[in-house]
C-alpha cells in the first residue's frame, strides 16, 4: 500500500523529465535553424516541398530558386531593420545626454525616474496602450 505514493511520485518525475527534454530538444533545434545559411534555409523549404507535393526535378529547381531569393530578401530586410534600430537608439541616446547636460542634478535625477516609469509602464502592458482616452490626456489631447 505505502508504494503507490512513491510509484506516482517515480510516474510524474519520469513524465517531467520527458517534457523536459523534449521542450530542450526543441530549443535546441530552433537555434540550429537560425544559424542556417540562407541557402540551407531554402534547401530545406524545398525539400519540404518537393516532400508533400511530388515535384519533378526541374519544378524543384525552380522552387529553389524562388526560395532562395525570397530567404535572402527576408535576411536583407531584417538587417535594414537591425540597422534601422540601431540608428533610433543612438539617435535617443544622443538626444538623452543633450537634456542631461542643460538640467540639474535634481532634474536629471528625476528624470531619470520619469523614463525608469514609462519603461515599466510599457512593459506591464506588453508594449501596447491600454487606455486610450489616458493615453490622449497623459499626450495633452483630448477626444478626436
Amino acid at each position: 500500500m505505502q508504494n503507490k505514493p512513491i510509484d506516482k511520485m517515480r510516474k510524474w518525475i519520469l513524465a517531467s523529465g520527458l517534457v523536459l527534454m523534449i521542450s530542450l530538444s526543441s530549443i535546441a533545434q530552433q537555434k540550429s535553424e537560425e544559424r542556417s545559411t540562407s541557402e540551407q534555409r531554402a534547401a530545406r523549404m524545398t525539400e519540404k516541398m518537393a516532400e508533400r507535393l511530388s515535384l519533378t526535378a526541374d519544378q524543384k529547381k525552380q522552387i529553389l530558386a524562388i526560395n532562395l531569393e525570397h530567404v535572402k530578401k527576408r535576411d536583407q530586410d531584417r538587417m535594414d531593420q537591425q540597422k534601422e534600430s540601431d540608428a533610433r537608439k543612438a539617435e535617443m541616446k544622443k538626444q538623452d545626454e543633450s537634456i542631461k547636460a542643460i538640467l540639474t542634478d535634481e532634474q536629471r535625477t528625476k528624470w531619470e525616474e520619469i523614463k525608469l516609469n514609462r519603461k515599466d509602464r510599457v512593459r506591464r502592458s506588453g508594449g501596447q496602450i491600454e487606455n486610450r482616452d489616458q493615453f490622449r490626456n497623459r499626450r495633452g489631447g483630448g477626444n478626436l
